[in-house]
Order: C-alpha cells, then structure tokens, then sequence
C-alpha cells in the first residue's frame, strides 16, 4: 500500500462557483456576484451594477444551497473522506463588516457540516475563496485598506467559534499567489473600486496589489495564530497555484528566467506564509517594480508567529519560459508560459503534465518539510449528455488516472502527502471563464450557459471509476 491508510481522498468545490442563492436568507453580494458569463472567446466582466438581462453565474451556480443533502450523500457513495468546501463571507457578514453575523448564514453552514459528519466526512473549508463583499470594494478599495484585516479577523472569530466542534482542517486564502498576476486583484484582493470591465484587461497597479497583498499575508498569519492559541484541534493550511514550468531551452538565459518565474509565482507568498518571512530575492524584485510595501513594527512578528500547518496547492498544468518574446505562448490557470511542444492540451489550451504534478510536489516538500495535499487538480472538458442519462467522459478518468499515478510516485519519492480532492467533483461555473460549459465533474449537474436546465445531478463514468480508486485507497486504477 502505498498511500497512507488515513488519506484523505475527496472532492474540491467553492462557495461563489457552486452554492448559488446569491440573495437568498440575507446574503449580501461579493465580487463575485459581481461578474458576468463568459467564454473561451468572450471575456467575463466584473460590473459596478448588477445589470438587466445580463447572467451572472455565480447567482444560481449548480444550487449546492438547496442541494446539499442531495450532494453530500453522493459523497459518502463515492466513499469521501473529506469534502473541500468554502464559506461565503457575504452569507455570514453580508456587507463584510456588519456588527452582527446573519444568523441564516450561520445555521446554513452549520447544517452543512453536520449533514458531512453524518457520514464521517471532514470537512476542509476554505475562509475565503474568490468571494469578498462587493461593499468592501466600494467602502475600501478591497484589501488595499488595512483596516480590512481586522473585518476579516472578525469574521474568522465567528466562524471559528460557531464551528469549533464540527471542523478541523481549515485553509486561509484560495490560491492567495493568483494575485501575483493582474487579474488576481479582481478574483482576490478586491482593488477595483469603481471599476467595470473585463475581468483580464484591469488596468495593474503593482504597488496596490502588493500592498493588498501584504494585508492579505497579515491576515492569513492572524488566524493561524488564533487558531493555535484558541482552538488546539485546528490544523490551518494555506492554498497556491503551483505553476510547473521548465526552460524552454537549455540556454541559460531560459534557465535564470525559469527561476525567476519559479519564484515569483511559486515561492514568494508560500515562503512567507511557511516560513513566517519574506524570502531574501524579493528584496530586489520589489526594487525592479517599484513596489515600497508599507509595515508597521510589529508586522514581521505577526507573520513569524502565524506559520501554516500543512501546504496545499492546485495543479492543472505546466508551463515553459523562455527570453524569446517570438515564442508560441500557452493558455492556463492564471500562469500562461511558453507552450510545451512535448505535451497535449484540454480543449481550453491548458497543458496535460502528470509528470509535472510530481515534480511539483516533491519541490515543495523539499522546500518546506510539512506535510502536503493537492486540493484542486482535474480537467475542463465539453461533456455530453446523453439520453439515458449516460455520460461517457473516458478523457476525464485518462486525465485522473495519470496524475493519481504520479502523485503516487511522489509519495515514494518521500513526499508526506495528507490528501486528494479533484477540482469541481460536481459540475461548478468556471472561474477563469464564467461558463458551464467547461466541466470539470465527476457529477453532472444539468445547467447550461444560457441559464437553462433542472440542475439535476448525473452521474459520469468518471463516477464510478473515482469510487472504485477511493475503496482501493488508489490501488485500483484500472479503466
């Protein structure tokens, strides 16, 4: 056996992609909300105003609000352990700094764990998952402000206190690097006040983003230590992209632009977020982008005192880089890079790179030595529906099948690897595109870009081929 008896075998979901009731029990509306449909070719758009006649996906999603039993209870068939999940901020505290939590949005949670520990699931939740309050934006200019760090520390209190007894593993921000990038400062930082446009054209204010970002590092740090002085049966985690990339030749020049990317992208926030510092190369990076980040004496306490306990990390693909600007780029989760002429793609442009999921996760457990666990990693793909209710995804169980295989050459490699959740395990609208007809699922949930469909739950081949892999502990991954 070569994954341990306790893994953590599951499924990954977030809130604003899949619990729909936008503005259902006193919810108020997050970015998020925010955003319009979208395509491969059509940007999404983020709107100060809520538009007529336009969709936005993130309104009724694929319902998990009022489908969660139904949901769960595929879980528990499919044998999970664990159940990767988020917490809409705007469900607990509608306008993000409210003096009172919305006591519907509390009792919904909590109904949600305790429906997980009915059929011995954990649940891992995610704080904040691409979903800050709208009104946060226009109040501070998202987490620009450091005045947000102690809204956000007081959400956490509540959550923490209100499910102390139903939740143990816990992650701060999704994906936190994805705001190394322009766009993240609208999935992440909320740093778009008065802004409307598509959501990869933001004009970029390096200085604004890093300084958010210094806020956000702030409060990730926070709750690890509130949890550690708190609440002694937490385990807190943070969450990267892990962007693979190689040189795209062996000339130095790619090698040192390589590792230029690796750690901008890879390692400046997780060091800081694992090691409890900022790593010594983001001195000059700063310099070089004319970023001054503002601190106050007691920052660089906070972040030593607030380590994370376990590293995740999504993965969906590998990237190249190279100095020549004529080379072909690649599509991908935020990362881009040079495409690889040694690899495949999904039908969006993204690079199909098992071997790149071990690289990775022995880089990281070299670095850092605390134990590891993917909690996003999975294919978006057309899928169809047929009419006996069949869906025959063979590319989706291909796609699994292989990077469940290197994962387990990782583990012999030494990797302490706590986990696997695949990405949107049921059918969720797309973050990078605002369309459904990007699947990721195992689950199909009838729902179409046009807002269209009964949002029935179908299972796909994948289904039973996931369950069969999750009852072998990985053994068993024949087709």
């Amino acid at each position: 056996m070569i994954l341990k008896k306790d893994f953590l075998w599951g499924g990954a979901t977030a809130a604003n992609q899949y619990e729909g009731a936008w503005n259902v029990d006193g919810k108020g509306a997050s970015i998020q909300d925010h955003c319009t449909s979208g395509s491969n070719t059509v940007p999404k758009r983020v709107t100060v105003e809520i538009e007529k006649d336009i969709l936005y996906p993130s309104h009724e999603a694929t319902d998990f609000y009022h489908h969660y039993k139904e949901d769960i209870a595929l879980a528990a068939d499919l044998g999970f352990k664990v159940f990767r999940m988020s917490i809409n901020w705007t469900r607990i505290f509608p306008n993000g700094d409210d003096k009172e939590p919305n006591e519907a949005g509390l009792k919904f949670y909590k109904d949600v764990f305790k429906e997980l520990k009915k059929y011995n699931i954990e649940p891992l939740v995610t704080i904040s998952h691409y979903e800050m309050p709208y009104a946060l934006v226009e109040k501070y200019n998202g987490w620009y402000s450091r005045g947000v760090i102690d809204i956000f520390m007081n959400y956490v209190e509540t959550i923490f206190d209100s499910y102390k007894d139903l939740v143990k593993y816990w992650l701060t921000f999704n994906e936190i690097n994805s705001a190394i990038m322009p766009a993240g400062a609208i999935m992440s930082l909320g740093t778009i006040k008065g802004y409307s446009g598509p959501v990869f054209e933001f004009e970029d204010n390096p200085q604004v983003r890093f300084q958010a970002l210094h806020h956000q590092l702030l409060a990730s740090a926070k709750t690890v230590a509130l949890a550690h002085e708190k609440y002694k049966n937490f385990k807190v985690g943070c969450m990267n992209i892990f962007a693979t990339t190689y040189p795209y030749t062996c000339k130095p020049e790619d090698v040192l632009q390589t590792q230029y990317e690796n750690r901008k992208m890879n390692w400046l926030l997780a060091d800081v977020q694992v090691r409890g510092y900022y790593p010594s190369y983001s001195k000059r990076f700063f310099e070089e982008n004319g970023i001054k980040i503002r601190k106050q004496e007691d920052d660089e306490q906070i972040l030593k005192a607030g380590k994370a306990d376990f590293y995740t990390f999504s993965y969906y693909m590998s990237s190249c880089q190279t100095t020549n600007k004529d080379a072909l780029k690649a599509e991908g989760n935020f990362i881009g890079g040079i495409k690889n002429p040694y690899l495949k793609a999904s039908d969006w442009g993204w690079q199909i790179d098992p071997e790149g999921l071990r690289y990775a996760l022995n880089e990281i457990y070299d670095r850092y030595q605390i134990p590891i666990m993917i909690v996003e990693n999975g294919l978006g793909a057309f899928d169809k529906l047929e009419v006996d209710g069949s869906i025959h995804d063979y590319y989706r169980i291909d796609y699994l099948k292989h990077h469940i295989e290197a994962m387990k050459e990782a583990v012999k490699d030494g990797v302490d690897l706590m986990g696997y959740t695949p990405w949107g395990w049921v059918d969720v609208v797309s973050a990078s595109t605002g369309e459904m007809a990007k699947r990721y699922g195992i689950v199909y949930v009838d729902k179409y870009d046009d807002g269209t469909g009964d949002l029935s739950r179908h299972k796909k081949d994948s289904y039973y081929w996931y369950k069969k892999v999750i009852a072998s502990n990985g053994e068993d991954l024949s087709e």
